[in-house]
């Protein structure tokens, strides 16, 4: 047990050292950040500019978010047959293409630009993923992985903070079309880069002989529903958030509440890397399932707000894991695809989340809301029990 329990900060150090390996955390950081803005400009676009309901606006969101599930795996596999070039390449074209029109159009054809480009989307996560994973050696993998998911928090806690304050200071217009031209930037930069997606030591990428029933299999399909119900525990918990705080009687903490929730997944994904062995997914997930559950007991905004700072040190953690068991589960060759799978899964679930989440606390108040989505996670981790993942599935 003293193993698992020690930290040390050496892996960080190796893997930093690699200038690969920094190079595509920065790339992954400028590539993302367009995407986690685009999702709240959207919404203030419609309502503000366009004089749209929240229902509409609502509908856009669930139509992209929709494209984008469905084509996690679909241009996962298009990576593994032809390439991290022959398929960011048109993604950027078509997809920056629907965006430069999009601003500028009413709201029907918004919502059909923005789903195609949703279809397009470059696969950010799948091409980032695999490239963190070929640029360290196997015994970094998981300190790599957490350090991808650090950036990927610290840009999820920026960006949409920056987004709207742009978008009160100058035309919601102009703002989503920089925005745009900032990620379609980014995606020619990632072209331009061509980091390597498989270690010199993993075969090349040819998918042929490697048949989807060598690997889509009860295992892999079990971290799926892992990564599923992670999503829902956290989509679900952050609209819960805004209950919570309203019943309370003080909505202007909210972003502390939010800041702290983050600031405790970007920590624990960091100490998570810092170990020197992986913990599996499934302990991961039960235990973000037992500390969410108890934010329902939260009786002031202090209690809430720490209860989220220690509900978060499990975020980061458990999303890392089901990266590196997914990695392990499936043959190189068809990496990219598999990481789609978990994109999709991890889209789904979240899509799933915060309707959920919202229909309890509209029965039965913001603790429902934070109970229902734990028993979920708490549920799916015991099929995570049952099945008993095992660590390599090659």
């Amino acid at each position: 047990m003293s193993r698992v329990t020690t930290v040390t900060f050496a892996p960080y150090r190796r893997v930093l050292s690699r200038a690969g390996l920094r190079r595509i955390l920065v790339l992954g950081a400028l590539t993302r950040a367009p995407m986690f803005a685009t999702g709240v400009l959207v919404t203030v676009h419609v309502v503000t500019t366009l004089g749209r309901s929240y229902g509409m606006a609502g509908i856009v969101g669930a139509a992209v978010t929709s494209a984008v599930a469905v084509s996690g795996p679909w241009r996962g596999r298009l990576l593994d047959r032809y390439g991290l070039r022959r398929v960011v390449a048109p993604s950027v074209l078509v997809s920056g293409t629907c965006w430069a029109l999009a601003p500028f159009v009413g709201y029907w054809p918004l919502l059909v630009l923005a789903t195609l480009a949703g279809l397009f989307v470059v696969p950010v996560s799948s091409v980032i993923r695999q490239a963190v994973i070929a640029a360290v050696d196997e015994q970094d993998r998981r300190t790599a992985i957490s350090l991808d998911s650090s950036v990927i928090e610290l840009s999820f806690m920026a960006t949409p903070a920056l987004a709207v304050w742009a978008a009160t200071q100058w035309s919601t217009v102009w703002v989503l079309f920089s925005v745009q031209a900032l990620g379609a930037v980014a995606g020619l930069g990632l072209w331009l880069a061509d980091p390597p997606l498989r270690s010199e030591s993993e075969p090349g990428a040819s998918v042929h002989g490697v048949g989807r029933a060598a690997w889509f299999t009860g295992p892999f399909l079990t971290v799926l529903v892992m990564v599923a119900a992670t999503a829902v525990i956290l989509a679900g918990s952050d609209l819960t958030f805004v209950a919570a705080v309203r019943t309370l009687g003080a909505v202007s903490a909210l972003g502390v509440v939010l800041v702290l929730w983050g600031l405790g997944s970007l920590v624990g994904g960091l100490l998570y890397g810092a170990l020197p062995r992986e913990v599996p997914a499934r302990w991961l997930l039960g235990a973000l399932a037992l500390v969410t559950a108890p934010m329902a007991l939260a009786t002031s905004v202090l209690q809430l707000a720490l209860l989220a700072l220690l509900a978060g040190l499990l975020c980061a953690p458990t999303i890392t894991a089901t990266v590196d068991e997914v990695a392990r589960l499936v043959p190189a060759q068809v990496r990219g695809e598999a990481m789609g799978w978990h994109g999709s899964s991890l889209t789904a679930g979240g899509a799933l989340g915060a309707p959920f989440a919202g229909f309890v606390v509209d029965h039965y108040g913001a603790g429902g809301g934070f109970l229902a989505v734990a028993v979920v996670g708490a549920a799916v981790a015991l099929l995570g029990f049952a099945a008993r993942t095992p660590r390599r599935g090659r």
